[in-house]
């Protein structure tokens, strides 16, 4: 339950601090007191928005520290979250003079979304602006599933939904990719059979344009190496004949002096090595003729690549292999995009199933628990002076999952006889709304694992034996729970456990609101002067006992 509440430097609160008790704890005070601005630094506590200016002095930072008193239950939400459980745990929001705001838990700083998990644990703040919730689905489907203890089925069901909606999204993406990658398969597969044809890995384009070259050239060649050898091998004038005279002379001449037998060994070197060249240009010369299949084979081979690199911008045959590779993992890819699509269309299949399971046992529980809530519902509307109501609640299937299940939920409702049932949101009147929203709040306060909740003048509207009556239901209701109440009649703060008071006072020039926790002589002369106003009556005063007596 909510046991402290401290609050320095916002909107008019310069600091207040109150502690609470268990059972039904009212908190009056006159319009205009401030009893908005302590809700309003609770919400903060949720995790709600902080604004630079409910800061009341510019240069100090605001503080909001609400303190629960937790059941073990919590320990796993400690645990999980890397924070340190304590019975009498404090969770504190600063709003900083920049605008920044920050989170505590029992000192530790967390994110906001770790701080509102923990906080909608432990309190909920109704307000009568909020009745509108009424007519929300998810709040609707929220009343029944809380009846037909749903908690553990719905949370199943809304995590596998959300796969579901994953699965589908991923799903969506892929088969995108794989219809744009349709339009183009067929032409990368061209590629890629083009690329893989030309036979691409250890080809030396230089050498082959060579082999290309000595063809187109052979008989240009053949001529040339004809000449060469002529000139070598002709008689008397020949090169062969010259040289081997030169050598003759310079091997004599070695022999007179040693001087030139370097010059000589060099030569016979040089000459060894010509009559080798010579005798291998005489087979080259033998070969050396055009193939026409070879030139034909090599032309089309050197046309096939530079044809290639013109096609694909590249400038070497290293950029048509690594293209190759590229297109080939391309289509390795795609190949994958379908089996992946395959797999994943299986995990929906699987998904679906078990979201219909999950759905039909929602269903089931929730056409179980409609006819305790609509005897419930109807037994506090007429104890809340709606004797005639009647409340229903119908569900519509769906052929397709919803983040609730298969079905609609439409909660029905007739204030008096001879008129049909219609939806709660056009069906009610604005004087009828605080009463069903309090039978509710009832039915799901027996139902729910939530400590705290406050009611912000829910009771608006109502006056009289209903009041009265409106009283007696919140106290049963502080039977299952801690009940904060915000009211301006008396018959509901005559039921308080404990009372207290917003009051408004000028300190120093300056206008500050404060809670009073109230003894019970001062709680019996608050509900006088609910009743009677500024004058306090003795009537009032006599009215006010009976109203607590009762």
């Amino acid at each position: 339950m909510l046991s402290r509440i401290f609050i320095q430097n916002f909107a008019l609160i310069e600091s207040l601090e109150i502690n609470l008790h268990s059972g039904l704890q009212v908190i009056t005070g006159e319009t205009g007191a401030g009893k908005s601005i302590i809700l309003g630094a609770l919400r903060l506590i949720l995790g709600e928005r902080a604004d630079i200016k409910s800061i009341s002095e510019a240069g100090e930072k605001s503080i909001v520290e609400a303190e629960f008193s937790l059941n073990p239950v919590f320990q796993s939400f400690f645990d999980e979250n890397d924070l340190d459980y304590d019975a009498q745990t404090i969770i504190r929001r600063e709003i900083l003079p920049s605008g920044k705001s920050r989170a505590f838990v029992n000192d530790v700083p967390v994110t906001l979304d770790v701080l509102k998990t923990l906080s909608q644990r432990l309190i909920d703040i109704h307000s009568q602006f909020e009745t509108s919730k009424l007519f929300d689905e998810a709040y609707q489907f929220k009343i029944i599933d809380g009846l037909g203890e749903n908690k553990v089925t719905i949370e199943a069901y809304q995590a596998q939904f959300q796969a579901l909606k994953n699965l589908r999204a991923r799903l969506s993406k892929l088969e995108k990719q794989l219809a744009e990658g349709n339009k183009e398969a067929d032409y990368k597969s061209y590629l890629l059979n083009e690329l893989e044809t030309a036979s691409l890995d250890n080809l030396d384009l230089e050498d082959l344009q060579s082999q290309l070259s000595m063809q187109e050239n052979a008989e240009q060649i053949a001529e040339s190496l004809a000449e060469i050898l002529k000139r070598f091998d002709q008689e008397e004038i020949g090169v062969l004949d010259a040289l081997l005279e030169v050598r003759n002379k310079l091997g004599k001449t070695a022999q007179l002096s040693h001087h030139f037998s370097e010059f000589s060994a060099r030569f016979e070197s040089l000459f060894v090595e010509i009559k080798d060249m010579v005798f291998e240009l005489q087979n080259e010369a033998e070969k050396m003729e055009t193939k026409p299949d070879v030139l034909e084979e090599l032309t089309a081979k050197v046309n096939t690549i530079n044809a290639l690199m013109l096609k694909h911008q590249v400038t070497s045959v290293e950029d048509l292999v690594s293209l190759r590779d590229q297109l080939a993992e391309e289509q390795s890819n795609f190949n994958d995009l379908e089996d992946n699509i395959s797999d994943i269309q299986q995990q929906i299949s699987t998904h679906e199933t078990s979201l219909n399971k999950l759905a039909e046992a929602l269903s089931e529980n929730r056409k179980k628990s409609i006819p305790v809530f609509k005897e419930k519902a109807e037994a506090l509307l007429k104890k809340l002076g709606l004797e005639k109501a009647k409340i229903d609640v119908q569900l519509t299937p769906l052929q397709e999952f919803s983040t609730f299940g298969k079905e609609q939920i439409e909660i029905l409702f007739q204030a008096n006889p001879g008129f049909p049932m219609k939806p709660i949101q056009t069906a009610i009147s604005g004087g009828e709304r605080s009463r069903v929203m309090l039978a509710i709040k009832k039915i799901m306060a027996e139902n729910q694992e939530l400590p705290t909740l406050i009611l912000d003048e829910i009771d608006t509207g109502v006056s009289g034996k209903v009041a009265s009556e409106m009283g007696d239901v919140m106290h049963e209701m502080a039977d299952h729970m801690q009940l904060i109440v915000i009211t301006h009649l008396a018959q509901v703060a005559a039921k308080g456990d404990k009372n207290y008071k917003v009051v408004k006072s000028e300190v120093a020039g300056k206008t500050q609101t404060t809670i009073l926790s109230l003894s019970p002589d001062e709680k019996l002369q608050e509900i006088a002067q609910l009743l009677s106003g500024s004058k306090i009556t003795d009537a009032a005063m006599t009215q006010a006992q009976e109203l607590i007596n009762s």
